[in-house]
């Protein structure tokens, strides 16, 4: 049976450790800043010819508000990952469960020493299906614990994972990939609150994007599940990848981790304290550059 590890009555907890970092942050803290107020942003760079020199940062620019800053730092980040595979397992999606069990399984083949991966289902609450580990047999089997029920809470879901397996690992390199088509029934978390909240803590989304059960029909205070996938993978620095294809979701994700994963700091000038500020980071001709697109405050 599947060990139970997310209730939505934790996100009364959730908002109360937000509500004392910002009280944290009125107090002068700033967010992943060092003792010398310096700011780390995680960046995925290539080479466009596929070249595998190192990028340089002289080679790429910050902008932050639109002001261009100077870097102190930016150096390859070959570090083993932490990798949450958040699948939707929710009862209209369209993909079967052995589409959704193949999604997952491609990742256990792919990572690499010393990466970890952790399966979390979810509909309205989210559930272990695989603890942290780079067992293939093991996460093999535990995919047959996949069902389709109810509906899909992935806001909830999102935050639920960030605040219970991802904050507590701090300095590793944090990573969730979404298998869903993006939509979001009945969450008491926001898509504002919950992608402030990826940008805040540095994780970056990556999805393997299912069709679309509402065949893009306009919805009420909530974004239509393709503009969630697609805000999510840009506004974390990540990618969108078609369940179709879940070997080139998983190759592609798992090698640019390991090959192409930068980290990148710098000081702000001028930054205006205590509301987001807007990151663009740039590379010269011939490279490609992601990055997450806000700093956010907290």
């Amino acid at each position: 049976m599947r060990s139970h590890l997310f209730k939505l009555g934790l996100f009364e907890a959730i908002l109360t450790a937000l509500v004392a970092v910002s009280i944290m942050a009125q107090s002068g803290n700033r967010p992943h800043a060092n003792a010398s107020g310096g700011v780390q942003v995680g960046v995925i760079a290539r080479r466009d010819d596929n070249r595998n020199s190192p990028i340089t940062s002289k080679e790429v620019a910050i902008f932050d508000n639109g002001v261009e800053q100077s870097i102190r730092n930016f150096t390859p980040d070959p570090s083993p990952a932490r990798i949450v595979l958040l699948v939707d397992n929710s009862l209209s999606i369209r993909a079967d469960v052995e589409k959704l069990e193949q999604a997952a399984r491609e990742f256990a083949y792919e990572i690499f020493e010393g990466d970890k991966l952790l399966i979390v289902g979810y509909d309205e609450q989210a559930e272990i299906v695989s603890d942290w580990t780079d067992d293939a047999k093991a996460i093999g089997s535990s995919l047959k614990l996949f069902r389709k029920k109810g509906q899909p809470h992935l806001f909830d879901a999102i935050r639920a994972v960030v605040e219970e397996a991802l904050r507590p690992l701090p300095i590793q390199k944090r990573i969730i990939v979404v298998i869903s088509d993006g939509l979001d029934r009945g969450s008491k978390a926001t898509f504002e609150q919950t992608l402030a909240e990826l940008q805040a803590e540095n994780i970056m989304v990556y999805a393997v994007q299912a069709i679309d059960r509402t065949r893009g029909a306009i919805r009420r205070d909530v974004p239509k599940p393709k503009v969630v996938i697609d805000k999510l993978a840009e506004g974390t620095g990540g990618q969108i990848f078609s369940i179709d294809e879940p070997q080139v979701a998983a190759k592609a994700i798992c090698d640019e981790l390991r090959k192409n994963r930068y980290t990148l700091s710098y000081v702000p000038s001028n930054a205006p304290f205590g509301t987001p500020r807007a990151l663009l980071v740039v590379g010269n001709q011939g490279i490609t550059v992601r990055a997450k697109a806000m700093q956010q405050p907290n």
